[in-house]
């Protein structure tokens, strides 16, 4: 089965690639269901293109899937010479208005129909392969076992299925919420996650609730009552919890998925990542290529990712996938940056002689100092230690991507594509521009960390919160 994993922007893509995705799926300006993501725009395609020359065997997926009006076509043809610089694979629609339209601009590309037109039968399912797509992306909404028939029914088209992310409360995604509370139409790439939102009844109508008295009956329908009733505090009466089958790929497969995606383009690349590796090494386990004690590790860590309660959705029993949950399991763990690469043994002696050069520069400040500043000798001592960096047996530089903020004294760890995770309590933060060392570090702050640990580029940084 393929791996498809989401980018909402390059580095995204990037550690999707690197962490075991055979394919990713981004979003190109406002034709996108995930306008907040980064997306991508400008000159970025030769970024992706130089990432695809580097990982040749992998695929990109571009989601074009608004409902378009008018104007919206109108704007893309007038775009379609810059989305011809992307190294697309296949176009994600949900919108039959552009089939001839990408079919007339793109002719080699091919169509996978978005989850979005929710596609859930064998009809359907034909009927698009005769129109030239040659995938569906089904609807959450389908069960495995319908699954198996629509592709007994149609063997030769391939079927994508979420195997992992959040779930929407709408029908195939097709939701009004958010433009109704906020104007923000999920089905233009602006939702606003509302049914995320925890509810409360207020005034008297918050006692009637709690009592649990409080029904609804339909003047059509007599004698049906609808129950409304709020516990403690908030409600989230409309969110949804997370579809996780990690556990059930061997099922899904049976069923005659071709395609596994995960959901989250806007989600962090840590996230992104974690989940890439759990679901690669949970089907390469599956396959034989590694053994399940293996790929168990990799897997459990998925469980230690920021989620919502887990299900199954509809795959099973229709009656899990309408359970609601409130709040989310937090991770543990914090991203606090990225391995970017390993210097080179030149660049390795430039830090060390720009060190040397700095400390007998500071030196000859400091004799140069009066008396009795020179006299605080504790002081001096501690402002040149920033600036004396000397070689470390095994130790070697990397440059070092800060997000979050760490310590020169924290633990930390790195996680790589097949290393679960080394610790590291004696690293060292070094500044490049000048060889001192540093106490802490930030995001858009200029790092190495100096290590003797065998670590390698894009891997993750990362700390425990509960250790702080």
């Amino acid at each position: 089965m393929e791996l498809v994993s989401p980018a909402g922007n390059i580095e995204k893509l990037l550690y999707a690639y690197e962490y075991g995705a055979d394919a990713v799926y981004i979003g190109l300006k406002k034709f996108s269901l995930r306008i907040k993501a980064d997306n991508f725009y400008e000159d970025e395609y030769k970024k992706i293109n130089e990432i695809k020359k580097q990982h040749p065997n992998k695929k990109l997926y571009c989601a074009l899937n608004i409902s378009f009006h008018n104007s919206d076509i109108e704007q893309f043809i007038s775009d379609i010479d810059y989305f011809k610089s992307y190294p697309i694979d296949s176009f994600i629609i949900q919108d039959m208005g552009m089939v001839n339209i990408l079919k007339k601009y793109f002719p080699n590309v091919k169509l996978h129909l978005s989850t979005q037109a929710n596609c859930i039968n064998k009809e359907a399912v034909k009927f698009y392969m005769n129109q030239g797509f040659s995938r569906v992306v089904l609807g959450r909404e389908t069960s495995l076992k319908e699954v198996r028939a629509i592709k007994d029914y149609v063997p030769q088209m391939e079927l994508e299925a979420f195997a992992h992310g959040a779930m929407c409360i709408a029908y195939s995604g097709r939701c009004l919420m958010s433009a109704y509370l906020t104007g923000r139409s999920a089905n233009k790439g602006f939702c606003s996650h509302s049914c995320r939102w925890n509810f409360r009844s207020h005034i008297s109508t918050k006692d009637i609730a709690k009592s649990g008295l409080l029904v609804l009956e339909e003047a059509e329908r007599k004698g049906e009552f609808f129950p409304v009733f709020e516990g403690e505090d908030y409600t989230a009466i409309l969110s949804s919890k997370d579809l996780c089958m990690i556990e059930h790929l061997d099922t899904m497969k049976d069923a005659g998925i071709d395609s596994l995606k995960i959901e989250g383009r806007m989600k962090s690349l840590y996230y992104c990542a974690l989940v890439t590796r759990a679901y690669r090494k949970a089907i390469d386990s599956l396959y034989g290529k590694i053994s399940e004690t293996d790929a168990k590790p990799y897997i459990d860590e998925l469980y230690k990712t920021n989620h919502r309660e887990f299900t199954t959705g509809f795959y099973f029993n229709r009656s899990e996938a309408n359970k609601t949950t409130r709040g989310e399991s937090n991770s543990d763990y914090e991203m606090a940056g990225t391995i970017s690469h390993v210097l080179t043994d030149e660049d390795t002696k430039k830090i060390f002689e720009l060190a040397k050069n700095n400390y007998e520069q500071k030196q000859i400040e400091i004799s140069l100092l009066h008396p009795n500043a020179i006299g605080k000798i504790e002081n001096i001592q501690k402002e040149m230690s920033k600036f004396f960096l000397e070689p470390k047996a095994g130790y070697k530089f990397y440059s070092f991507e800060p997000l979050n903020k760490i310590y020169k004294n924290m633990k930390i760890e790195y996680v790589g594509p097949d290393i679960l995770s080394i610790k590291d309590d004696s690293f060292i933060l070094i500044n490049p521009e000048d060889g001192t060392q540093m106490d802490w570090v930030c995001h858009n702050h200029k790092c190495l960390i100096y290590t003797n640990k065998k670590i390698e580029k894009n891997w993750i940084v990362r700390f425990n919160i509960n250790s702080y």
